[in-house]
């Protein structure tokens, strides 16, 4: 081999050149154990939609903002018709944003009592899933009971929960939200005091409501059911009461608000001379006529035959109902579960959120039926 000494200049420094490439080639090749990995850029992480916004209106003045999700949020409201402040819970579906030109039917599902719509427990699973309406959970108070009270002067303040809700909770909704306006397509429906609600505002304004649904209702407050009507008054005079079944398990308190008069929502309870007949006229198993053309669903359990336990005389009144709607002709969808065997998980025949969530996994998805068969 030639010494290196001994080659021309120009070719030394050609191999010299070549050897240097080389050697950088290796090392762009080679991985290098002292360098540190190059850490991905975080991506930022785009903020959950919150609620639509609301437009104050029809004598409802929001408080704060909205909160919650896009499709499971409440708002907070003042009115002159009832005192102080009040929730309602709204449920949209899942897709609600993504169609912007589709309107939607809507269920006002009225609670019982103790309960209030800020509390999650209100929105029921079969509630949440329902991917074809919207449904309106409003405040009715602790004892509310979906009327307007006879005495207005009491020291729970005004007190006009059908004048809310009728009159201004459902225009508000109209007027915010994308839904069906029709009573085909507008459902209310309520569990225990609610149940009640939901028959009463049905016989009341039939022009609003197509479907009804009433679940371990007070479905009779007349005579023939004196334990209803003391049920209602002990809640008014703060004596305690086994007529609440709150969605969230917790037992039933003994504080409904300031103590009022026995009289202060239909007057007198006690049957002497008709002295009673505003309880007669807005018992609603005396009024059933008015849903001929309204579809009607009852639910009810036994209670373990336990009068203890609120579920055995739901029942009962339950029971009325059928027999009323059978003289009168009328459809009806009804189911007496009993001591809940085979009715969910968590039934076993009591007043009880259990057995309510089980209602709704079977109403429901015949209500979304009866509102997409509805012209």
């Amino acid at each position: 081999m030639t010494p290196a000494r001994l080659l021309p200049a120009r070719l030394r420094r050609a191999r010299t050149a070549v050897a240097a490439l080389a050697s950088c080639l290796l090392l762009l090749a080679a991985p290098t154990a002292a360098a540190s990995p190059v850490a991905a850029s975080p991506v930022a992480s785009e903020p959950a939609p919150g609620p639509p916004p609301l437009t104050d209106g029809f004598g409802l003045t929001q408080v704060g903002t909205a909160a919650g999700s896009a499709t499971d949020f409440v708002v907070t409201v003042t009115t002159p018709q009832v005192s102080g402040q009040h929730t309602i819970r709204i449920l949209l579906p899942a897709d609600y944003a993504q169609h912007p030109d589709r309107r939607y039917p809507v269920l006002y599902f009225l609670h019982g009592a103790s309960d209030n719509p800020g509390d999650p427990a209100l929105a029921y699973p079969a509630l949440t899933a329902a991917q074809s309406m919207i449904t309106v959970i409003p405040d009715g108070g602790l004892r509310g009971w979906y009327t307007d009270w006879l005495d207005q002067g009491t020291a729970a303040g005004a007190q006009n929960w059908e004048t809310f809700h009728l009159n201004q909770v459902l225009p508000f909704v109209d007027a915010n939200l994308r839904t069906r306006t029709d009573r085909a397509h507008r459902a209310v429906g309520g569990l225990s005091m609610g149940g009640f609600g939901a028959l009463h505002y049905a016989q009341d304004r039939p022009d609003l409501f197509g479907q009804v649904l009433t679940m371990s209702g007070a479905n009779d407050l007349s005579a023939d059911e004196m334990v209803l009507r003391g049920a209602v008054v002990a809640m008014l005079t703060n004596a305690g009461t086994v007529l609440c079944g709150p969605s969230d398990g917790r037992p039933c308190g003994l504080d409904f608000g300031p103590t009022v008069s026995s009289d202060a929502i239909f007057g007198t309870p006690y049957p002497v001379f008709n002295a009673d007949w505003r309880w007669n006229a807005a018992d609603p198993a005396s009024r059933l006529g008015a849903l001929t053309h309204t579809g009607i669903a009852v639910y009810t359990g036994n209670g373990n035959g336990n009068p203890a336990d609120m579920e055995f005389w739901a029942e009962g009144t339950a029971k009325r109902v059928k027999d009323r709607l059978d003289a009168l002709k009328l459809p009806y969808h009804y189911v007496d579960y009993g001591d809940g065997t085979g009715w969910g998980a968590d039934c076993h025949g009591g007043h009880t959120a259990g057995c309510w969530a089980q209602d709704l996994v079977d109403y429901v998805p015949r209500l979304e039926a009866a509102f997409a068969a509805a012209p």
